[in-house]
């Protein structure tokens, strides 16, 4: 079941693709296009001057581009170094570049021409300085030139991979805290392809995947760059994503598989309903991952166009996926589908650490090859995430008779209402629901008498949103007393990460910097 052939290193599986297909497509965006063969050659050839100007095996790259061509090359050409690749997400704030410049100790930085002011003005704040920079496009004489680079072999020779050594150092989002670098191996990564987006999910050569999610995330880290190249796929990558430009694209009848978010698959279902177009008829199969998909969406989607939209469940640490809905019947709606062949899950108890019972919550920990070797430079982190081999994932989730799992939220995000337990991603799933409710977050604000309550974000469909008494009437047969939204916020659009999670805390600064002390509602 577990294609292990197919993890290897990437020169190998690059040097094996460039030799079977030299002039297949791989990866193409907006600007340009590489087949198997140029692509083997210019990150070669990168790999090869990053090494010439003294980046050392274990030296750190970090990739600060945009979703393109070039992102992939400078990040396969990273790893073919023996280095470790840092993706910096391409709209980073200068605080959040200078946090992974000093905390990765980033020795080569791929970048773009316009990033350099920020640069500068970052080594003039902070003395942070990256030892080399390569920049796309146009740049000033002291910076090296990308596209000189890949087009000029070098003579000093790449040193063998170890696919067991740190190859990627992942930022998380930052929801719950300052991001932690996750380090992750090229093993870890591939066997989420072998175990997971080969044999179940159906990815092979023949596929064309279009790929809207930004690549700096572990999960199109994964899917979209390293499975591609495992697999002999080949796929278009968006810039960004737009429900537009996927239309557009989608359009053209060239695509077979989708990633996506709830988000995407959501916006993408509207846009089809007020055109009346259906853009998925030569897709055969679509993802979710990144955030919970609520059961209703994924009904909905696969009613309207036909096709599977597999709901799947992972984080950083575990190198993306954890658990994944089979193809075929069976599947039961809103859950995240079983564990991956060779991945030990338990749910457990948090305050005891023993094993849940069946159908009720515990915290999802997990052991296998895939989970990260550690955060770096958090030893305590480190040791409070990973005990005895057992990575504690910190989500809540539930387990029925058949082994199919179910996200009920976040030990962290939990909402304790006098006592009793609210998790926020059930709440959501009752009101998004409604009519007149496009997007819905629910996050826990202080209360003085019952300590916390929830407070519910909406998206509305039009210009008058739903008011607190109609969701509470909507909840009433649906939800226990209890977990009714103490007050309702209408907001433009919830904030999310680049990979659909709900960044909660914005939500919860939002409500409570409009709320003066002691004018909190008593709630019922």
């Amino acid at each position: 079941m577990i294609r292990t052939d197919l993890i290897a290193p990437v020169t190998e599986l690059l040097e094996r693709q460039a030799a079977a297909m030299p002039g297949k497509l791989a990866f193409e965006d907006a600007t340009r296009a590489v087949t198997y063969g140029q692509l083997e050659r210019e990150t070669r050839n990168m790999a090869g001057q990053m090494r010439a100007i003294g980046l050392q095996p274990g030296g750190s790259v970090g990739i600060w581009l945009s979703n393109s061509v070039d992102w992939v090359v400078a990040t396969l050409a990273a790893i073919r170094t023996g280095g470790v690749a840092v993706p910096i997400p391409a709209d980073a704030k200068p605080r959040e570049v200078a946090y992974r410049l000093g905390d990765a100790a980033i020795d080569v930085l791929v970048t773009h021409p316009d990033t350099l002011p920020v640069l500068e003005k970052i080594e003039r704040r902070k003395g942070l300085h990256p030892g080399r920079i390569i920049a796309t496009g146009r740049a000033p004489g002291h910076v090296l030139n990308f596209d000189d680079l890949i087009a000029t072999p070098a003579a000093t020779s790449l040193p063998p991979e170890d696919i067991d050594a740190v190859s990627l150092l992942v930022y998380t989002s930052g929801t719950t805290g300052q991001p932690k670098g996750v380090q992750l191996t090229t093993r870890s990564m591939l066997w989420v392809n072998a175990a997971c987006w080969n044999p179940i999910f159906g990815m092979g050569m023949d596929d064309v995947i279009l790929s809207p999610l930004p690549l700096f995330h572990s999960y199109a880290l994964n899917f979209c760059l390293l499975s591609i190249i495992a697999n002999g796929a080949s796929e278009y990558i968006m810039e960004r994503f737009s429900t537009e430009s996927a239309m557009a694209l989608l359009d053209q009848g060239r695509f077979t598989l989708m990633p996506g978010v709830p988000t995407i698959f959501h916006y993408l279902m509207l846009a089809a309903t007020e055109t009346g177009r259906n853009p998925f008829q030569t897709i055969r199969r679509c993802v979710s991952a990144g955030a919970i998909m609520p059961a209703a969406l994924n009904t909905e989607f696969e009613d309207r166009f036909g096709i599977e939209l597999l709901d799947g469940y992972g984080i950083t640490e575990t190198s993306t996926m954890v658990t994944l809905n089979w193809p075929g019947p069976g599947r039961v709606p809103g859950s995240c589908g079983l564990p991956l062949p060779g991945l030990a899950v338990r749910l457990i108890d948090p305050s005891t650490g023993k094993d849940a019972k069946q159908g009720v919550e515990g915290e999802l920990i997990c052991r296998g090859p895939n989970v990260m070797q550690g955060y770096l430079n958090k030893p305590e982190a480190t040791a409070s995430a990973l005990r005895d081999g057992w990575y504690h994932t910190g989500d809540l989730a539930r387990a029925d008779a058949n082994g199919f799992l179910t996200i009920t939220g976040r030990l962290k995000e939990l909402i304790i209402r006098g006592g009793q337990n609210i998790a926020p991603a059930e709440v959501e799933e009752t009101i998004v629901q409604m009519d007149g409710v496009r997007d819905c977050a629910v996050v826990g604000v202080s209360h003085k008498t019952l300590g916390e309550v929830p407070v519910a974000f909406i998206v509305p469909e039009d210009a008058k949103p739903p008011d607190l008494q109609a969701i509470r009437a909507f909840c009433d047969d649906r939800l226990p007393t209890y977990k009714h939204p103490n007050a309702v916020k209408s907001i433009r659009e919830i904030p999310r990460t680049g990979s659909g999670k709900i960044m909660r805390f914005k939500l919860r600064d939002m409500f409570e910097a409009e709320i003066r002390p002691g004018k909190q509602g008593q709630g019922t």
